[in-house]
């Protein structure tokens, strides 16, 4: 608990006025899990760091919960950049028992237009052969694909864990021997269609690297300068796709065991009112039951339209262009539903099985719409519409951890993309969820619909009302390592603000969304540098 707190109390020594005496030296509000890797660095660097969360529990959507006699995660639960971070080695994870299980084949390919299901494998070899079974034309096109996109990837795998800046990515493009480069340039000015459309042919092929990229953006394919969405299946050749033991929330549980080992302090159900300052510099914060909190660190690990826009107080005037900037920036809406089923059996999937595969979707299954749909999907959204056959990630992670239900029951993780927050009537009487249950069951073998014991859907009004996500949407920063160099709101790249000691983090700025981790890392970088 924390005292309450009117003002940074002068300090004396020998009768001359020293730094203010502050309740803590830095305050990170959110403790999602780029909030509690931010706070467990800076409590691992020796500031006194206080964590703020709203919630009751820690982790947001990268956690999870009971659910039916099982354990599910808020969002879909396969980690690849997380692990491409040194994050869990220099926190030392393991040692509070994170540990993950590999997941092979990492993807499961399929689509609405029909066709046999490919699978996507850590090995491009493997990759390719599973392809070659049921598409040998496309097997030379991949090969392509892959050459200019796995560099590429690597290259933003590597410039991702520091804070971006013309000199480190230079150090990192010499270190590379300048591979992956032009990839990045050429594909950042097109469209993630157009660049998957100069190698492959077939739906199978073009449909589930753009659902997993564009569509989870939450963008039609077709967008002018989302081209980097189109190194989706590269990103399984050069990261190790895997699942927490004990699900996702394993994540943010350990992330937070290594805070409070390193002396951080957590504050649960704390709501935050307002982000105070004095002179030039932050001095606080105050929360919604008045107590008042004084730090010369202050860290917002939440969206920026609430950390300028309704929670900074009295900013500094060298801060005003930058509230002005966040005011004519529009708050997107959620576009992606999740619906958490326990089932009495693992479902196999008719067109997996009949490819020669077990089909029972111990790897997240994608299956997507054809590149057209979705681009309509996409338009749809403005009237709160969703595609007849919306892309769907599917897994059943009990498959591989058993330990995530009750003897005898299965979990199963079905998100539908897109399903805009304005939906017409509100989701809360809305059949869509149920239909997009049936719509998968109509792929799996006879049976499906009687072993489906219980089941919920988390809808944008959900995500808003439970996780503080405005309109059930996370903004996100889009865009590779060039577009942090030359991003027009510098503050989601360089993560401090105009507001001396106010810094942000999370999934709005560099690198961006996904369990990642190195926003939180690369923020709590700059602020140890720069100092309380």
């Amino acid at each position: 608990m924390c005292t309450l707190s009117v003002a940074p109390r002068p300090a004396r020594q020998n009768g001359r006025v020293t730094s203010p005496v502050r309740d803590y030296d830095a305050i990170v509000i959110g403790a999602g899990h780029n909030g509690l890797v931010c706070a467990a660095y800076l409590a691992r660097g020796g500031m006194r760091t206080l964590l703020l969360e709203a919630r009751a529990s820690v982790g947001g959507t990268a956690a999870s919960e009971p659910f039916g006699g099982g354990t599910v995660n808020i969002c879909n639960c396969d980690h690849i950049t997380f692990r491409t971070t040194p994050i869990a080695e220099e926190l030392r994870l393991a040692d509070h028992g994170l540990r993950y299980l590999d997941l092979e084949p990492s993807q499961m390919n399929m689509t609405w237009a029909g066709g046999p299901a490919w699978a996507s494998h850590h090995s491009l070899e493997a990759t390719l052969d599973s392809i070659g079974r049921s598409y040998p034309g496309q097997v030379d096109a991949y090969r392509r694909y892959a050459n200019a996109a796995i560099p590429a990837v690597k290259l933003v795998m590597a410039a991702a864990v520091d804070p971006p800046s013309l000199g480190g990515l230079t150090r990192k493009v010499l270190a590379a021997r300048g591979r992956g480069v032009t990839t990045l340039l050429r594909w950042s000015r097109r469209s993630a269609a157009d660049v998957m459309r100069s190698y492959f042919t077939e739906e199978a092929l073009l449909g589930p690297g753009l659902l997993v990229g564009p569509m989870v953006w939450g963008i039609s394919p077709e967008t002018p300068g989302s081209g980097l969405g189109a190194l989706t299946y590269a990103m399984r050749h050069v990261g190790t796709v895997g699942r927490p033991v004990g699900g996702s929330g394993e994540v943010p549980r350990t992330l937070l065991a290594a805070f409070e080992a390193a002396g951080g302090t957590l504050r649960t159900a704390a709501k935050v009112a307002a982000i105070d300052c004095e002179g030039q510099a932050v001095r606080g914060v105050a929360l919604d039951d008045g107590t008042e909190i004084t730090a010369g660190v202050v860290v917002s690990a939440c969206n920026p339209h609430d950390t300028f826009l309704h929670w900074l107080k009295a900013p500094p005037p060298q801060a005003k262009d930058l509230v002005r900037r966040w005011q004519a920036i529009p708050h997107d809406d959620g576009y992606e539903s999740k619906i958490d089923a326990i089932l009495t059996a693992v479902p196999h999937l008719r067109p997996v099985v009949e490819a020669g595969h077990d089909g029972d979707l111990g790897t997240t299954y994608a299956i997507a719409p054809t590149v057209a749909d979705m681009d309509r999907g996409s338009q749809m959204m403005a009237s709160g519409g969703v595609l007849e056959r919306p892309g769907l990630l599917a897994n059943v992670p009990t498959v591989a951890d058993p330990s995530l239900a009750d003897p005898g029951r299965h979990v199963l993780s079905l998100e539908a993309l897109f399903t805009p927050y304005a939906h017409p009537g509100g989701w809360a009487s809305s059949p869509e969820p149920a239909r997009w249950l049936e719509l998968f069951g109509s792929l799996a073998e006879p049976g499906f619909a009687g072993t489906v014991a219980d089941w919920r859907a988390m809808t944008p009004d959900r995500y808003e009302r439970e996780f503080h996500l405005p309109h059930g949407h996370a903004t996100s920063f889009a865009g590779g390592p060039l577009a942090a160099l030359r991003n027009k709101n510098p503050e989601l790249t360089r993560y401090e603000t105009d507001v001396k000691g106010l810094y942000l983090t999370g999934a709005a700025t560099f690198p961006g969304a996904g369990v990642w981790g190195a926003s939180g890392r690369n923020a709590a970088t700059v602020v140890l540098r720069r100092g309380a």
